[in-house]
């Protein structure tokens, strides 16, 4: 089968990696466009680039695929296939009719739950106690398209989006791959979603990263880490913007309801407790502007009056 792929960050370019291992044809790339990054803003290929340019692969970087200039090189590559994961551009009903098979799409929840850009990062800021990978033929709607594989995969006590993503990989390899094969044999069937089941995985954005000590300590936890490591979740304190690599509820702690939310309770060698709006958080991993992430008891050493018990976090 002659597969195009398109794709942009890490998830998408360890798929990109295991079809270029595993020996399929996969005759061109599609990826976002380098974007500005770092101190010195200079231009950064995608993870999805960097594979494809090793194994010597062309690239394509449209702004968009909805131009004829667009749908003619789409064509020139006369696709068998169109392999699309996290690939951040919306693909035209034209472009999804040219590949012998269609395009298929490998997404990182239980389809109809968590359509859209962010499904993982939601599970986990939602609570969910499991996820899973969903590779579905795409259509003109928003992750609507028929499943052609749905496998689940539990969420952990202390998931980290960035862990599981990990876990994910491996699971959409493997639909990826059997999907691809049952293609290939001519196994189109799949299963059509409830569109009444749908839940939407909405963009992230900074101030979805912003904690507001006014929500629960549970949430803030949830937070934390679904937005670990990016975009990272994060408060300000005089000026500064501080990130919170790791936190977690204290549940042991004792009622403190007289003090605000936001109220520095205790600073310590065993991090950095917080009154919130439902319990107390502690702040076990903090990155203060331009430094690397450290252990909060560690940043206590040069910056203990900043965090004083009785300083309130806005």
């Amino acid at each position: 089968m002659r597969i195009l792929f398109a794709g942009t960050p890490k998830f998408a370019a360890d798929h990109l990696k295991a079809l270029i291992d595993g020996g399929r044809e996969v005759v061109g790339v599609y990826t976002q466009p380098d974007r500005a990054s770092g101190r010195g803003h200079r231009l950064s290929p995608s993870a999805v680039k960097t594979v494809a340019m090793e194994a010597g692969i062309p690239v394509e970087q449209p702004v968009s695929l909805r131009s004829p200039e667009a749908e003619s090189v789409f064509r020139s590559f006369r696709p068998d296939v169109f392999v699309v994961a996290a690939y951040g551009l919306i693909i035209p009903e034209n472009i999804l009719n040219i590949p012998l098979y269609g395009c298929i799409n490998i997404h990182g929840s239980l389809l109809p739950r968590w359509r859209g850009a962010a499904p993982v990062q939601r599970a986990i800021l939602e609570g969910d106690d499991y996820t899973g990978i969903t590779v579905m033929q795409m259509d003109k709607g928003l992750d609507t398209g028929v499943m052609l594989s749905r496998r689940m995969c539990p969420i952990a006590e202390n998931e980290t989006s960035g862990s599981l993503f990990e876990k994910l990989t491996v699971i959409g390899i493997r639909a990826m791959n059997e999907t691809l094969d049952r293609l290939d044999a001519g196994i189109t069937t799949g299963e059509p979603q409830n569109d009444d089941d749908a839940v939407y995985a909405n963009k992230i954005t900074k101030d979805d990263a912003r904690i507001a000590f006014i929500r629960s300590a549970d949430y803030i936890g949830r937070q934390v880490r679904a937005f670990n490591p990016d975009p990272g979740a994060w408060f300000t304190l005089d000026g500064q913007k501080i990130k919170v690599s790791a936190a977690h509820p204290d549940a042991g702690a004792p009622d403190s309801s007289e003090s605000a939310p936001g109220t520095v309770l205790r600073a310590d060698a065993g991090g950095i407790a917080v009154k919130t709006g439902d319990g107390t958080i502690i702040l076990d991993v903090l990155q203060l502007p331009g430094k690397k992430a450290i252990p909060a008891k560690d940043i206590l050493n040069g910056h203990r009056d900043l965090f004083r018990p009785g300083r309130i976090i806005e």
